[in-house]
C-alpha cells in the first residue's frame, strides 16, 4: 500500500482551524481561509494549522448558486475546533440557521477563537457573541448592522478587528489581512512574512488602515509610492522622517500624506511606525537577544520604546515575544 504524502498530514497536535460553510456562502473568503490556514506551505515545508471545512448539510449552494459543496464533515466538526471561522454570506437579512448559531455559542463557551469575515459579523452577533465587543464588517452594511445590533461596537472604517478571541475583518481582501494577522499572533513575524511572500500579497497592513481606498491604481506612473516605500524600508534603521519621506518623493508633506491615504488608507508615520515593528519582530525571531539592539536596528530608538510599541500592537512584551517566537534554546 503506498505511503500517504506528508503534504496530506497536519503537524501532530497543529491547531484546529474549521470553516462553517452555509448556504449562498461567498467562495472568496472561503478560498481565502483555505489559502492562509489550510494548504501545506511550501515555503516553511510543513503545514501551520489543522484544517477542515463543515457545513449543515451534505449539499451547500453557495453563492448565488454557482456551485455546490459536498463531501465535507457535518456541523459537528466545529466543535473540536480550536478557531472557528464562521459563515459569510451577503444576504445578511436572512436569518442564520440555529443550529449555526449554536455551533458558534458552544465553541464560544469553551474558549475557541471566533473569526469572522465580512458579513461574517452578522452570524456572530446573531449568535449574541458580540455584545459589547468591537467587530467590523465591509463598510456597505455598517448601517443595516448598527440598526440590528445596536450593542456591538462596530468600527467601519477599518480593515479589521482583534478584539483578543474574536476578530472581525472588512470585505473581499481583508479576509487575507485578517488571516496573514492571525498567521503573525500564533507564529510570529517571520513566519507570516513567508506566507505573504508566497501569496504576492502585502506582509502587513495594519488593521486600523481604512477599508475604503480612494485611488486603489495611481492615475499616473510617477504618483506611485513604491519607489519610495522601497528606498525606506532599506534603511529603516536610519533616522528617517516624514519631510524626509517627502523629500526623498519629490513632493510636499501635505501631497506625501495625500498619496498615503489614497494608496495605502494609512499615514506615513503610521506606516514608517509599523514597517519599524514588523523588521524589530524578525530580528527577535531570528535570535536578536538584546532589546536595545532591537530597537536601535529597527530604528524605533530605545528598548523602552520598542517595550512601548509591541506591547500596544502586539499585546505582549518583547521578552514575552521572544519566549513564544525565538529560536529554540537547545
Amino acid at each position: 500500500m503506498p505511503k500517504e504524502s506528508s503534504h496530506a498530514v497536519p503537524t501532530a497536535g497543529a491547531h484546529r482551524v474549521v470553516v462553517i460553510v452555509d448556504e449562498n456562502s461567498n467562495p472568496f473568503e472561503l478560498g481565502c481561509a483555505t489559502e492562509v490556514f489550510g494548504l501545506h506551505r511550501p515555503e516553511l515545508g510543513r503545514r501551520l494549522y489543522d484544517f477542515g471545512l463543515c457545513s449543515p448539510e451534505p449539499r451547500t449552494l453557495m453563492r448565488d448558486g454557482f456551485f455546490v459543496l459536498t463531501g465535507v464533515a457535518g456541523l459537528e466538526a466545529a466543535d473540536a475546533a480550536d478557531t472557528l471561522i464562521v459563515p459569510n454570506r451577503p444576504d445578511t437579512d436572512v436569518p442564520r440557521r440555529p443550529a449555526v448559531l449554536d455551533a458558534v455559542r458552544r465553541a464560544h463557551a469553551r474558549g475557541a477563537r471566533l473569526i469572522g469575515f465580512c458579513s461574517g459579523a452578522f452570524t456572530l452577533a446573531e449568535a449574541g457573541v458580540l455584545d459589547g465587543r468591537r467587530a467590523t464588517a465591509h463598510w456597505q452594511w455598517a448601517d443595516v448592522f448598527r440598526a440590528r445590533f445596536p450593542s456591538v461596537r462596530l468600527e467601519s472604517d477599518v480593515l479589521f478587528v482583534d478584539d483578543g478571541d474574536i476578530l472581525t475583518s472588512a470585505g473581499s481582501t481583508a479576509a487575507l489581512d485578517l488571516g496573514l494577522h492571525v498567521v503573525r499572533r500564533d507564529h510570529g513575524a517571520e513566519v507570516a512574512n513567508s506566507v505573504s511572500r508566497r501569496l504576492v500579497f502585502a506582509a502587513h497592513r495594519d488593521g486600523g488602515q481604512r477599508q475604503f481606498v480612494e485611488r486603489p491604481m495611481p492615475d499616473v506612473p510617477d504618483e506611485s509610492l513604491a519607489p519610495v516605500l522601497a528606498w525606506a524600508q532599506e534603511r529603516l534603521d536610519a533616522p528617517l522622517t516624514v519631510s524626509g519621506l517627502a523629500a526623498r518623493a519629490a513632493v510636499s508633506q501635505a501631497t506625501l500624506h495625500r498619496r498615503f491615504r489614497a494608496q495605502l488608507g494609512t499615514t506615513p508615520l503610521a506606516w514608517l511606525t509599523g514597517e519599524r515593528l514588523a523588521l524589530a519582530c524578525r530580528l527577535i525571531e531570528r535570535g536578536e537577544s538584546r532589546f536595545e539592539v532591537v530597537a536601535r536596528r529597527s530604528g524605533l530608538g530605545t528598548a523602552a520604546h520598542l517595550r512601548l510599541l509591541m506591547r500596544r500592537e502586539t499585546g505582549i512584551t518583547p521578552s514575552a515575544y521572544r519566549r513564544r517566537f525565538g529560536p529554540e534554546v537547545s
